[in-house]
Parts: structure tokens; C-alpha cells; sequence
């Protein structure tokens, strides 16, 4: 018997966009095994990615149309689904107007699809209503990256960059359990000489290998930032060679810093004076440093402003767009970089392009072959268009999201997507937003479909195909084909994801994120490559773009901005009758709302279920012991889950993760209230009360 061959491709999860085999096997299913050709993970992979292939499996994943019949899914045609969908999506049109089709989709789509969807919703339905989960990922660091140098790319360096600095200061990430395999850039950095610093409200598993651990009240990030870069101008460490070459708006930013001297911080974050001294001394006194964020400082209502101060800190030391130091956000959703570069965010076009830009829209609308004017404007953020569902939105089209669980004020948004006239779903799996869906159509997922990501060190990737998807499962591309027919648009949706890829680079082409320069070919050659990459000039070969900002940053004056930003509350900070702080995130063994990673035994054997992690002192206030079920109750709802006692946790912080449904589903409790610029929630931070619920066993 001929040996069947391995396919080398990538993880279907986080943005490391780990590199690995899969294996098709005689008796159905497939295999992942380890790739060590690739450079971020050199084979390393985590219980996720190793168990990846678990989710192809027929029992577990979709693999025919459903469609509402008698309030029930029932399985149907491809046909009927599809002449349903295009039927109600031009009668609310017809009705109500473009504006009352809402199109949501997800950080997981490859560039391919997210570009189909942005176009399709714009061109197609002519509808401005269309985001994606990746506005609960980093849109935060996004806005204050292109507002510091012009350019939102999460990582401005390759990951090999960071074992080599002298220290890097990891903001609000967990790394150890959301991207295990990324653990070893920052031992290999401590082994190197380096020191790390990691500022988190818990002693994770990421903390543990810190050399120095601070532990700040959440939502106190943007305080503890401003507190050091006061120091830094005490103490003399600015480098001011560099501010006056490379930078604007110092004297602005400086003059706020310094309202934030050491003890005041200290009383804001819980963070000891001489703690905030080691830190300004381990992160200066090297001749390389970074400041690498996550969605700790990211998912505030402040959250641009507080993602702007680490990067005054990078710019006022000299660090940022000098080799092996300068600031990097480490995106979490596996397409979450090329999710909002290629037009499925409010106000993006492919490439990076803003919607309200006249020669951005005359440039897509060129390739789209129509009229620049026919373009919608911006439309809602994520929450926003969530919130306005069976409102102004009558009908949505959802890929690749979860948001009944995903999303903040959870319960909230389960109640307006009940309330749509029309919800049609793209999924692999039924995920509680599916569930109440009146079409669901089941879509290829990574394994089973061609395609590109872009990795968090903006490495696009090429994602192969390695298995045969099981029949009754279609592509997103073939989805949106079909409907465009449906509803009079006969060419522009091809469903080959090559051909859609080669549109995009030509869209791409001249923008921020240019892709006009990378093909299949290479992507298949190479370890991927890195953007901005433009199209052959001369006859060279454009090798990429690794390293951003060496010799200037992406603004017109090829200057740095200094942001000058002040300390302010959270949205919600406790009182009486909510005490306490609940900070949320993941855990090693799921991944995001949980769809895909919840139907895998081994998964779920490690991590089976939510919890609340309480520290003694609380729990003994309470008198909850370990395993005793405990409520957690916020001005939007309640949660419940057994208790976890730790002394990894501040006292006066509680926190869970945010990957189950039901009862102990943690965005029942999270404050929608949004940054004023990027428009993100503020998930990390919400005022509740806890109280135990039952007797323990």
C-alpha cells in the first residue's frame, strides 16, 4: 500500500500560526504531526495543536445545511439554504435598506475570505454595517501603533529578535497557556542574559518565569506605564539624541508624565515604589529593550491611551525602530493581523486602506470594477452593530464568530440576536450563536481548504489543503459566489482562493499592508513573507519587509508621535454594593469561545469546565473553600462556577475564563463600555460581588 503523504501547513488557532503535518488517515480523520522547518515553532506544538485534527472529524464538525423548520434546525439541500438566505437578505434590503443587513465576521477567516466578505458586503448588499470578532482582539494597540509610527503591524520585528534584547517587558499576557510554544523565545532570552519583566494582575504561569512580577489593580496599566516613564525623566535614562531626531510631541507627553510621581502611582496600582525603580533600572540600563502587550492593557475603555504609554516609554529610551528593541503587540486570534487589513473592519479597505479616504476608494473601487461613490461610509465597531441587532440591522450574516459567548454583556447580545427577523450562519461547527440561527451552512475549515494568514510578526503564510472535506461542506468562497449570483452580482467572487488572492495583492498594492508582491509561489517556497512586501521593481524581487521603522516610521514626517495621555478610572470602579475587580482570559487547554475546542476529549479532560480563581483572604471573607460553587454578579448579569483558591491572585481581584456557555459564561458579566477610538470593550475590568451558593459536597 502506497504511504499516504503529509501536508505541511499550519495550526488553525492562535497567531503564532504554528507550523505542522497533517496526515490523512486510511480509516478516515487525519493526523498532526510535528514540523521542525518552521521558525517560530521549530515543531513545538500545543495540546490545541496537537489535537487540532480532532474537529475534522465527521461526528464532531457540520456537514450538512440546516435550516429553521417548526422551531427546529433540520438538515437541507445546498440549494434551498442558499435561495432562502438570498431571499430574505433582498427582501430586508428592499424593505428596510442596505443598512438593515448586518454582516459580522472573524479573526480565524484567511485574508481570502475576509476580503470576499468585506467586498460582498459593500459591493453586494451595499451595506456599511459589516465588523469582526478581531475588534475584541487588539484594536486597541492597533490605534495607538498608527498613531505612534503610522503603521498598525503587531509584531514591527520577527519573534527570533526577541531572545537576543537585553529585556523585554510582557504587559498582560499569559503567553505560557494562550501560545505555548512562544515560551521558549522569552527562556532563551533570560539564558541569553536578558531579564523579563511581566506586569499582570495574577501569577500565571507566564509570571512564574519573570524576573521581576508586577502585580497592578486591573485597569491601572496606563498609571504603572506613566509612573515609570516619570522616572525614567528623574533619573536621567531618556535618550534625547533620539527624541529630537526621531520623534514629536515629547514635551506634551513629558510634562503628564511627570504628574504621576512614584508614590502616587503606587497608591493607583498596588505597585511598590521600588518596584517601579527595579523596573526602569532592568529595562534602561541594556542597550536593547521592548515592550510587547497584549489584551491585559488592551481591553479598556482606555486602552489606546494606555497602549500609548508603553509606547512613550519605548520612544522616550530610544528603543522603538532600533534592532532588537521598539514596541510589539502580540496579536491573539490566528488571522486576526490579516482579519482587519483586507476590509471586513468598519472603516477598512484592502490593504490597510481607511474607507473615508478618497483615493483609498478609488483605488479598491478600481479593482472592484465600480463606482467609488456606490461604497458605503464606515459603519458600526462590533459591539455597536451587535447591539444593534433587530433594530436598525434586521438580518445578519455571521462567519466564523461565536459572539453569544464572545461577546461583553453576553446575555444582552443572546437577546438581540434572538430578536433579528433573519440570522444566517457560516460555521464548522453549531456553536451557541449557530444554535439560534434560521440557515446554518457548514464551511471548510483549515486542513480542508487553500489559503494564506498573517501571522502576529505580520508573516503572511500559505495554508494547504491537506484533506478531503466531507461531502455537504462547502467553502465561505463558494458561500459568497453563490449568494453574489443570487442577488445580481455574476462575476467578482471567484472560489478559488489563488484567484482571490491574486485580486487582493492588486487592491493591496500602494497601501499600508501591501501585498501586492507575495504569491503563492513564494509563500510555498519560503517561510512565509513578511509585509509591507510591493510588487517587482526593476526586475528585483522585493524580499519582504521583517524589520519595520530601521530608518523611519510610516508617518508623513517619517517621525515617531508622543502621545500625551493622563491616568483615568476604569468605566466601572467598585463601591459598596460591587467590591471587587473581575479580570478575565483563557486557559492553555481551550481557545476563544470555546466552539471547536470544547468537542475535543483531551481538551475538555484538562480543562472541563469554568471556575473562579479567588485568593484566601477573599474566599475565607466569603467562606468558600476549593471546588464550592460561588456567584459572581455584575450590574449586567450572573455567573456561576466552583471556587479556586490561589494566592496567585490580588485580594481584592477575582478572575474567570471566558470559554463556556451557560451558567459560568463570563461575558455575561463584562462592561461593553468602549474606547473612544478604537472601540473596544472593556473586558479586563468590571466591578461584581461574590457570594457562595450552595453547600459543598
Amino acid at each position: 500500500m502506497e504511504p499516504i503523504a503529509s501536508t505541511p501547513t499550519h495550526c488553525p488557532y492562535c497567531a503564532l500560526q504554528c507550523g505542522m503535518n497533517v496526515t490523512p488517515l486510511p480509516q478516515g480523520g487525519a493526523r498532526v504531526t510535528e514540523r521542525t522547518d518552521f521558525p517560530v515553532n521549530r515543531g513545538a506544538l500545543c495540546g490545541k495543536g496537537r489535537t487540532a485534527a480532532e474537529v475534522l472529524s465527521p461526528g464532531v464538525r457540520l456537514t450538512s445545511p440546516l435550516v429553521r423548520s417548526g422551531g427546529r434546525l433540520v438538515e437541507a439541500g445546498w440549494a434551498q439554504a442558499l435561495d432562502l438566505i438570498a431571499e430574505r437578505l433582498g427582501s430586508t434590503r428592499q424593505e428596510y435598506g442596505a443598512d438593515a443587513l448586518g454582516v459580522f465576521g472573524g479573526g480565524g477567516l484567511t485574508n481570502e475570505k475576509a476580503y470576499a466578505l468585506g467586498k460582498f458586503a459593500r459591493v453586494v448588499l451595499g451595506t456599511s454595517q459589516i465588523d469582526y470578532n478581531g475588534r475584541f482582539c487588539m484594536s486597541s494597540a492597533a490605534a495607538a501603533g498608527t498613531k505612534a509610527f503610522g503603521l498598525d503591524r503587531g509584531l514591527p520585528f520577527p519573534l527570533e529578535d526577541i531572545p537576543k534584547s537585553g529585556c523585554v517587558i510582557l504587559v498582560g499576557s499569559n503567553l505560557a497557556e494562550t501560545m505555548p510554544p512562544s515560551l521558549r523565545f522569552f527562556t532563551e532570552l533570560r539564558e541569553n542574559g536578558g531579564t523579563l519583566i511581566v506586569v499582570d494582575p495574577r501569577r500565571t504561569r507566564t509570571a512564574e518565569q519573570a524576573d521581576l512580577h508586577l502585580a497592578p489593580r486591573p485597569g491601572t496599566d496606563l498609571a504603572l506605564a506613566l509612573g515609570l516613564l516619570h522616572l525614567v525623566v528623574a533619573e536621567g535614562r531618556t535618550d534625547e539624541e533620539y527624541i529630537r531626531d526621531r520623534t514629536t510631541g515629547w514635551e506634551q507627553a513629558r510634562a503628564v508624565a511627570m504628574a504621576h510621581w512614584p508614590e502616587h502611582v503606587e497608591r493607583i496600582t498596588g505597585v511598590s515604589v521600588p518596584q517601579l525603580r527595579e523596573a526602569v533600572r532592568l529595562f534602561c540600563e541594556p542597550e536593547s529593550a521592548m515592550v510587547l502587550t497584549a489584551r491585559g492593557p488592551e481591553q479598556h475603555s482606555k486602552g489606546t491611551d494606555t497602549v500609548g504609554a508603553w509606547i512613550n516609554l519605548c520612544l522616550a529610551t530610544g528603543r522603538a525602530g532600533r534592532p532588537l528593541s521598539g514596541y510589539g503587540c502580540l496579536t491573539g486570534q490566528g488571522n486576526g493581523q490579516g482579519g482587519r487589513e483586507h476590509g471586513q473592519k468598519a472603516d477598512q479597505l484592502p490593504g490597510y486602506r481607511k474607507l473615508d479616504d478618497p483615493a483609498a476608494r478609488a483605488h479598491v473601487a478600481g479593482v472592484w470594477g465600480v463606482d467609488p461613490d456606490t461604497l458605503p461610509g464606515p459603519g458600526r465597531s462590533a459591539y455597536e452593530l451587535l447591539d444593534a441587532l433587530g433594530t436598525d440591522i434586521r438580518a445578519l450574516l455571521l462567519m466564523g464568530s461565536n459572539p453569544v459567548v464572545s461577546a461583553p454583556r453576553a446575555a444582552h447580545i443572546e437577546e438581540r440576536v434572538r430578536s433579528l427577523d433573519f440570522l444566517a450562519v457560516c460555521d464548522v461547527v453549531r456553536s451557541e450563536t449557530a444554535e439560534l440561527a434560521d440557515v446554518v451552512l457548514p464551511v471548510t475549515q483549515w486542513a480542508e481548504e487553500t489559503g494564506t494568514t498573517t501571522s502576529l510578526e505580520g508573516r503572511v503564510l500559505l495554508r494547504r489543503q491537506a484533506v478531503t472535506p466531507p461531502p455537504g461542506v462547502r467553502s465561505d468562497l463558494y458561500v459568497l459566489h453563490e449568494l453574489a449570483a443570487r442577488l445580481g452580482a455574476e462575476k467578482g467572487f471567484p472560489t478559488d482562493a489563488e484567484e482571490v488572492f491574486d485580486e487582493l495583492r492588486r487592491a493591496s498594492a500602494g497601501g499600508p499592508a501591501d501585498y501586492s508582491g507575495i504569491t503563492y509561489r513564494r509563500l510555498a517556497e519560503e517561510s512565509g513573507v513578511f509585509w509591507p512586501c510591493p510588487q517587482d521593481t526593476d526586475g528585483e524581487i522585493h524580499p519582504g519587509t521583517p524589520r519595520l521603522f530601521q530608518d523611519r516610521f510610516a508617518t508623513p514626517d517619517g517621525r515617531a508621535r508622543f502621545v500625551a495621555v493622563a491616568h483615568r478610572a476604569t468605566a466601572e470602579e467598585p463601591d459598596t454594593e460591587y467590591p471587587l475587580l473581575l479580570t478575565t482570559g483563557r486557559v492553555v487547554s481551550q481557545y476563544q469561545s470555546g466552539a471547536q475546542t470544547r468537542r475535543v476529549a483531551e481538551l475538555n479532560a484538562a480543562a472541563p469546565g469554568p471556575f473562579v480563581e479567588l485568593h484566601p483572604r477573599l474566599a475565607a471573607r466569603i467562606g468558600a473553600a476549593e471546588g464550592d460553587p460561588v456567584a459572581v454578579t455584575s450590574r449586567r448579569g450572573r455567573a456561576t462556577a466552583p471556587a479556586r483558591i490561589t494566592s496567585a491572585i490580588r485580594p481584592d481581584t477575582v478572575f474567570m475564563p471566558f470559554h463556556w456557555p451557560g451558567e459560568g459564561r463570563a461575558n455575561t458579566l463584562t462592561n461593553p463600555a468602549l474606547d473612544p477610538t478604537s472601540r473596544m470593550p472593556e473586558f479586563k475590568s468590571c466591578a461584581v460581588r461574590v457570594e457562595v451558593v450552595g453547600p459543598r459536597e
